[in-house]
Order: structure tokens, then C-alpha cells, then sequence
């Protein structure tokens, strides 16, 4: 196959990906309509894809309905990832310890195409944080903390590139989202750290920790604004996000996590 190509068969899989990517949590159920309006396919590509994606067991259709739902081999393969995971080990009893002593939310995440996937939170009821985030949880790259530490953490033709797609489906407020990463890229590489207020009232601060495969996985700290000031969040919560990034850097470099 030339460079730049692409088979039938890798493009028939890259739409099955698109498709199972395309279920969120509190949407388990999507019909085909649904389905092609989220992933921009045909629907009689989207038809076609389902039916085999039913068949190997990755979806189930619910006749009722006349949707379809995530199958049981997706929640196999989600379990293999974490029970071969070495990083969540440390980093949850880790992040545990943190959220009981600041009392703040502690979220692990990596990115995913265009988006951040939480691997794990930590959420406190006494934050007053209106969102509940679990395992699998997406949030956008651009607009989030843990997004934009990740992208300070790219290679910069790698960022370029990223920014290019991110831009597309920003283009009336680019500019403005467009200097906020730019800067958050500067707080990473000059203080380790960026901050973002993705939800309303809320401040998050991120730090990326690159991994010997090549791996970036981001650590975040998130609180209303009403909880902290610009004083408890410099002197205690970034030193605290530090220190714990610090953990998983050692325990990484040790050979004591695979990642």
C-alpha cells in the first residue's frame, strides 16, 4: 500500500472506531440517525457498520428501541486495560491521599484524538463541583486544563497540527481560545503547570507527566472558586499537584509502573 493511501478494510475500521467512540456516558442508547449525525458517516454507512459491529458482539441492538448500546466485549476490553494498568495502582491511592487533604477533586487523564479521557477521579461531595466524572469521562483538549497541559506537553509540530483540526471547529472564537492555550503552554513550561476555567466557577490546574513509552498522562486539581483564593492556590494546591506529578515521575523512572 503507497504512502498516504488507505485500504478498504482500514477505512471500514477507522468508521467502526468512530462509531463505538460516538457513545457517551448518560447517551447509551443511539440509533443509526443518531449515530451518523455524530460521526459526520452516511447513514447507510453507519447501517452497515452496526449490523457487523452487533454481530462480533461490540454493540447490541435493542429492537424495542430500534437502537443500538455498547456489548459486553467493550467493558472486556476497558477491565484488561485497567487491571494491566501499573500506573492507576500508584496513582490512585496517591490521588486518594491528596483529594482527603486538600479537599479538592484529583483527576488522571490522556488524550484521545481531540479529546481528554479520565482513567480516574477522584470526586469530593463537599466541593460543590456540579459535574461527576468516572472512568472513560471525555472533556475537549482546548478549552480544559488538563487539554491544555497535555498540549504544552507535545511536540510542537505535533501541537501545530492538533491546533490546525481544534481551530476548524472553533473558528468564531479561535482567537480568543487560540491565546489562552498559548499561554497555559507558557505556564507549563515556565512553572510546570497551566489553569483554565473550563466550567463556570470552577478553576482547574493541570501538569502533564510524560512516560518512557511516550505516553503523557496529565494530573488535575479542580475546586469552585469560592473554596479557594489566588493565595491557597499558589502556596498550597500547585505545590500539592506538583509534588503528587512528582510521585508518578519517580515511581515511573524506577521501573516500579510500566507506562
Amino acid at each position: 500500500m503507497r504512502r498516504g493511501t488507505t485500504s478498504v478494510g482500514n477505512r471500514s475500521l477507522e468508521r467502526g472506531l468512530q462509531i463505538l467512540r460516538a457513545f457517551r456516558p448518560g447517551g447509551a442508547l443511539k440509533t443509526n440517525s443518531e449515530l451518523s449525525e455524530r460521526t459526520g458517516l452516511p447513514r447507510s454507512t453507519v447501517s452497515r457498520l452496526t449490523q457487523a459491529l452487533v454481530s462480533c458482539g461490540f454493540l447490541a441492538s435493542d429492537d424495542t428501541a430500534k437502537a443500538y448500546r455498547l456489548g459486553a466485549s467493550i467493558l472486556s476490553l476497558a477491565e484488561t486495560f485497567i487491571t494491566d494498568s501499573e500506573v492507576l495502582p500508584t496513582a490512585i491511592p496517591a490521588m486518594k491521599a491528596l483529594s482527603d487533604k486538600v479537599r479538592v477533586n484529583v483527576g488522571l487523564a490522556v488524550a484521545d484524538g481531540d479529546e481528554m479521557v479520565y482513567l480516574h477521579a477522584v470526586r469530593r461531595h463537599d466541593t460543590g463541583s456540579a459535574r461527576y466524572r468516572t472512568s472513560g469521562y471525555r472533556v475537549p483538549i482546548e478549552t480544559t486544563a488538563l487539554g491544555r497541559a497535555y498540549l504544552a506537553a507535545c511536540k510542537p509540530e505535533d501541537r501545530e497540527r492538533l491546533l490546525l483540526l481544534l481551530c476548524s471547529r472553533h473558528r468564531r472564537n479561535w482567537t480568543k481560545i487560540s491565546r489562552e492555550i498559548h499561554r497555559a503552554v507558557e505556564q507549563v513550561q515556565n512553572f510546570g503547570y497551566c489553569s483554565a476555567e473550563w466550567l463556570p466557577g470552577v478553576t482547574a490546574i493541570a501538569t502533564p507527566i510524560l512516560s518512557k513509552r511516550g505516553v503523557t498522562y496529565v494530573i488535575n486539581i479542580s475546586l469552585l472558586n469560592e473554596h479557594s483564593g489566588k493565595s491557597r492556590m499558589r502556596d498550597e494546591l500547585v505545590p500539592e499537584l506538583l509534588k503528587l506529578a512528582g510521585v508518578l515521575r519517580k515511581a515511573i523512572s524506577s521501573g516500579k509502573v510500566r507506562a
